[in-house]
């Protein structure tokens, strides 16, 4: 079983900063892109940032210049840092990953649980 757990959400002051953590556990034989995506109540998720395995990344222009994603290949982890929040950054966060589990001769995709960011005004 392969998992996604996420940590660091939570209620930050517009102008303010957070880092978003997401570690992937279980059976992996290898991780392939790594990325957050972010989603409000009855509207689609959409794609915040991502990173290849060899460390390459893309963000929307929304984040563009506030955001930066990392990973830690050693620690199967991806890390989201937020600063210059804003409130409309508020949504839930999702971590995503392609893992290939050990058992595996292909790539799946999975999906984190989510953590709620917050930015108040």
């Amino acid at each position: 079983q392969v998992q996604l757990v996420e940590s660091g959400g939570g209620l930050a002051q517009a102008g303010g900063s957070l880092r978003l953590s997401c570690a992937a556990s279980g059976s992996i034989f290898s991780i392939n892109d790594m990325g957050w995506y972010r989603q409000a109540p009855g509207k689609q998720r959409e794609l915040v940032a991502a990173i290849t395995r060899g460390g390459r990344t893309n963000y929307s222009d929304s984040v563009k210049g506030r955001f930066t994603i990392s990973r830690d290949n050693a620690k199967n982890a991806v890390y989201l840092q937020m600063n210059s929040l804003k409130p409309e950054d508020t949504f839930v966060y999702y971590c995503n990953a392609d893992i290939r589990r050990a058992t595996d001769s292909y790539y799946r995709n999975y999906w984190g649980q989510g953590t709620q960011v917050t930015v108040s005004s």
